[in-house]
Protein backbone atom coordinates (compact mmCIF):
# COMPACT_ATOMS: atom_id res chain seq x y z
CA UNK A 1 0.00 0.00 0.00
CA UNK A 2 1.16 3.33 -0.84
CA UNK A 3 -0.96 6.45 0.71
CA UNK A 4 -0.09 9.50 -1.76
CA UNK A 5 -1.74 12.85 -0.45
CA UNK A 6 -2.39 15.79 -2.83
CA UNK A 7 -3.04 19.52 -2.34
CA UNK A 8 -2.49 22.77 -4.44
CA UNK A 9 -4.16 23.54 -7.15
CA UNK A 10 -2.40 26.72 -7.90
CA UNK A 11 0.26 29.19 -6.84
CA UNK A 12 -0.96 31.12 -3.71
CA UNK A 13 -3.59 28.23 -2.64
CA UNK A 14 -3.98 27.85 0.97
CA UNK A 15 -1.28 25.56 2.01
CA UNK A 16 -3.35 24.44 5.47
CA UNK A 17 -4.46 21.10 3.38
CA UNK A 18 -1.34 19.95 2.75
CA UNK A 19 0.08 20.45 6.21
CA UNK A 20 -2.76 19.17 7.83
CA UNK A 21 -2.05 15.90 5.53
CA UNK A 22 1.54 16.00 6.72
CA UNK A 23 0.82 16.22 10.61
CA UNK A 24 -2.33 14.28 10.66
CA UNK A 25 -2.22 11.20 8.18
CA UNK A 26 -0.07 8.36 7.75
CA UNK A 27 1.27 9.82 4.17
CA UNK A 28 4.15 8.00 2.12
CA UNK A 29 4.15 11.03 -0.48
CA UNK A 30 2.72 14.58 -0.76
CA UNK A 31 2.13 15.75 -4.76
CA UNK A 32 2.00 19.69 -5.05
CA UNK A 33 0.68 21.25 -7.94
CA UNK A 34 1.44 24.91 -8.03
CA UNK A 35 1.00 25.67 -11.95
CA UNK A 36 -1.64 26.93 -13.81
CA UNK A 37 -0.88 28.24 -17.22
CA UNK A 38 -1.57 32.40 -16.19
CA UNK A 39 1.06 31.04 -13.24
CA UNK A 40 4.09 30.36 -15.51
CA UNK A 41 4.01 34.26 -17.35
CA UNK A 42 3.66 35.54 -13.77
CA UNK A 43 6.96 33.51 -13.06
CA UNK A 44 8.63 34.48 -16.19
CA UNK A 45 8.13 38.26 -15.57
CA UNK A 46 9.04 37.43 -11.57
CA UNK A 47 12.61 35.95 -13.09
CA UNK A 48 13.07 38.30 -15.89
CA UNK A 49 13.72 40.92 -13.14
CA UNK A 50 15.89 38.55 -11.05
CA UNK A 51 17.24 35.53 -12.23
CA UNK A 52 16.73 33.78 -8.85
CA UNK A 53 13.60 34.07 -9.08
CA UNK A 54 10.53 31.81 -11.09
CA UNK A 55 9.57 29.48 -9.16
CA UNK A 56 6.43 29.04 -6.62
CA UNK A 57 7.86 31.37 -3.40
CA UNK A 58 5.32 29.55 -1.37
CA UNK A 59 6.15 26.30 -1.69
CA UNK A 60 9.30 27.63 0.50
CA UNK A 61 7.07 28.78 3.37
CA UNK A 62 5.39 25.98 3.36
CA UNK A 63 8.38 23.94 3.98
CA UNK A 64 9.53 26.65 6.52
CA UNK A 65 6.65 25.01 8.56
CA UNK A 66 6.68 21.26 7.13
CA UNK A 67 10.07 20.09 6.60
CA UNK A 68 10.69 19.32 10.12
CA UNK A 69 7.57 17.03 9.95
CA UNK A 70 8.24 15.87 6.52
CA UNK A 71 12.27 15.04 6.82
CA UNK A 72 10.97 13.46 10.53
CA UNK A 73 8.48 10.87 9.27
CA UNK A 74 9.91 10.78 5.76
CA UNK A 75 7.02 11.64 3.44
CA UNK A 76 8.84 12.13 0.12
CA UNK A 77 7.29 15.54 -1.59
CA UNK A 78 7.02 15.56 -5.39
CA UNK A 79 5.95 19.00 -6.97
CA UNK A 80 5.95 21.46 -10.13
CA UNK A 81 7.07 24.71 -7.84
CA UNK A 82 10.37 24.32 -9.34
CA UNK A 83 8.10 26.42 -11.90
CA UNK A 84 10.77 28.21 -14.34
CA UNK A 85 13.99 27.50 -11.93
CA UNK A 86 13.47 24.66 -10.60
CA UNK A 87 17.40 25.25 -9.33
CA UNK A 88 16.74 28.38 -7.94
CA UNK A 89 13.97 26.57 -5.95
CA UNK A 90 15.96 23.76 -4.89
CA UNK A 91 18.70 26.32 -3.69
CA UNK A 92 16.03 27.83 -1.91
CA UNK A 93 15.28 24.41 0.11
CA UNK A 94 18.87 23.82 0.96
CA UNK A 95 18.92 27.26 2.39
CA UNK A 96 16.05 26.62 4.29
CA UNK A 97 17.16 23.12 5.65
CA UNK A 98 20.39 24.47 7.31
CA UNK A 99 18.30 27.22 9.10
CA UNK A 100 16.30 24.32 10.57
CA UNK A 101 19.09 21.98 11.23
CA UNK A 102 18.00 19.63 8.51
CA UNK A 103 21.22 17.38 7.32
CA UNK A 104 20.97 14.66 4.31
CA UNK A 105 17.97 16.24 2.83
CA UNK A 106 18.12 14.95 -1.11
CA UNK A 107 16.51 17.64 -3.46
CA UNK A 108 16.13 15.92 -7.38
CA UNK A 109 15.79 18.69 -9.59
CA UNK A 110 13.86 17.69 -13.54
CA UNK A 111 15.07 19.78 -16.01
CA UNK A 112 14.02 19.52 -19.81
CA UNK A 113 10.75 21.44 -19.85
CA UNK A 114 11.74 24.55 -21.55
CA UNK A 115 11.91 24.87 -24.31
CA UNK A 116 12.76 28.51 -25.25
CA UNK A 117 16.59 28.12 -26.05
CA UNK A 118 15.94 25.69 -28.53
CA UNK A 119 12.51 27.80 -29.98
CA UNK A 120 14.51 28.33 -33.10
CA UNK A 121 15.61 24.61 -33.48
CA UNK A 122 12.06 23.27 -33.36
CA UNK A 123 11.14 25.87 -35.77
CA UNK A 124 14.10 25.18 -38.35
CA UNK A 125 13.34 21.50 -38.13
CA UNK A 126 9.64 22.19 -39.35
CA UNK A 127 7.54 21.45 -36.10
CA UNK A 128 5.34 24.96 -36.27
CA UNK A 129 4.06 24.77 -32.80
CA UNK A 130 0.46 26.33 -33.95
CA UNK A 131 -1.90 27.83 -31.62
CA UNK A 132 -5.26 25.37 -31.04
CA UNK A 133 -7.11 28.28 -30.53
CA UNK A 134 -6.19 30.39 -33.33
CA UNK A 135 -3.99 28.24 -35.41
CA UNK A 136 -1.25 30.88 -35.54
CA UNK A 137 2.36 29.67 -35.90
CA UNK A 138 4.41 30.27 -32.87
CA UNK A 139 7.65 30.11 -34.58
CA UNK A 140 6.01 33.36 -36.48
CA UNK A 141 6.27 35.35 -33.72
CA UNK A 142 8.74 33.94 -31.76
CA UNK A 143 10.58 37.66 -31.13
CA UNK A 144 7.37 37.62 -28.79
CA UNK A 145 7.63 34.52 -26.63
CA UNK A 146 9.07 35.10 -23.29
CA UNK A 147 8.48 31.03 -21.93
CA UNK A 148 8.21 27.89 -24.18
CA UNK A 149 7.53 24.64 -22.03
CA UNK A 150 6.75 21.20 -22.49
CA UNK A 151 4.92 18.93 -20.18
CA UNK A 152 6.93 15.96 -19.42
CA UNK A 153 5.52 13.13 -17.76
CA UNK A 154 5.73 10.78 -15.05
CA UNK A 155 9.89 8.43 -15.82
CA UNK A 156 11.37 11.54 -14.64
CA UNK A 157 9.84 12.31 -11.46
CA UNK A 158 10.13 7.99 -10.91
CA UNK A 159 13.54 8.72 -11.72
CA UNK A 160 14.42 11.18 -9.09
CA UNK A 161 12.97 9.30 -6.42
CA UNK A 162 14.67 5.67 -7.66
CA UNK A 163 17.40 8.12 -7.45
CA UNK A 164 17.00 9.03 -3.34
CA UNK A 165 15.22 12.17 -3.57
CA UNK A 166 13.06 13.01 -0.65
CA UNK A 167 11.74 16.17 -2.34
CA UNK A 168 11.26 16.13 -6.18
CA UNK A 169 11.58 19.41 -7.92
CA UNK A 170 10.10 20.40 -11.62
CA UNK A 171 8.91 22.88 -13.62
CA UNK A 172 6.29 21.62 -16.23
CA UNK A 173 5.21 18.09 -15.55
CA UNK A 174 1.49 16.47 -16.51
CA UNK A 175 -0.93 16.75 -13.31
CA UNK A 176 -0.78 13.11 -13.27
CA UNK A 177 3.27 12.63 -12.84
CA UNK A 178 2.73 13.86 -9.29
CA UNK A 179 0.55 10.53 -8.36
CA UNK A 180 2.25 8.11 -10.83
CA UNK A 181 5.41 9.44 -10.65
CA UNK A 182 5.66 7.53 -6.74
CA UNK A 183 3.91 4.73 -8.31
CA UNK A 184 6.44 3.67 -10.72
CA UNK A 185 9.08 3.02 -8.43
CA UNK A 186 6.76 1.66 -5.77
CA UNK A 187 4.77 -1.02 -8.15
CA UNK A 188 7.44 -1.32 -11.24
Amino acid sequence: MVRIGNGQGFWGDSPDAAYEQVTRGPLDYLGLDYLAEVTLSIMMRQRLRDPHKGFATDFVGFLRRALPIIAAKGIRVVTNAGGLNPTGCRDEIFKLARELGIRGLAVGVIEGDDLLPRLGELCALGHHLESMETGQRLCDQRHKVLSANAYLGARPVAQALDGGAQIVLAGRVTDTALALGPLIPEFG
